[in-house]
């Protein structure tokens, strides 16, 4: 006689992943999205780092692909908010995509700040896709 494992909540823990999914796919641009695997159609938003140099913060914001014109830049006293968009880029190739692990779409970040900044005089330069904040 064959000894079979008694498992009560499998089913549950496939009805989570399904939600789970479902949910995922709802959250994405699914046009922008149409050559993506489902695993890597999440929304991305840019790594960030900050750095204190005493009389000044310096924001970094690594945003590649993104151009200025998509970019939104808004700073208060205590935090910095960056929102954009990476477009999709129709290809005419007549091979086609194979794979792209590409991130499409639109991200917004807040990063709240250490200490209260003059927002008036914040300066700001985008090159080789990194936004540069002091």
């Amino acid at each position: 006689m064959a000894l079979i494992r008694w498992e009560p909540f499998r089913d549950m823990e496939i009805l989570r992943r399904q939600m789970d999914q479902i949910f995922s796919e709802m959250t994405t641009d699914e046009r922008s999205n149409s050559d993506i695997s489902p695993a890597t159609r999440t929304a991305w938003v840019p790594a960030v780092e900050l750095s204190d140099h005493g009389s000044k913060l310096l924001l970094r914001a690594e945003i590649p692909g993104v151009e200025s014109k998509d970019l939104d830049v808004q700073v208060t006293q205590d935090a910095v908010s960056i929102a954009g968009q990476h477009h999709y880029q129709e290809s005419t190739n007549s091979n086609g995509k194979i794979r792209s692990e590409f991130r499409y779409g639109k991200f917004q970040r807040i990063i709240s700040l250490p200490s209260k900044v003059q927002h008036q005089q914040v300066q700001a330069d985008l090159k080789d896709g990194i936004l540069t904040l002091s």
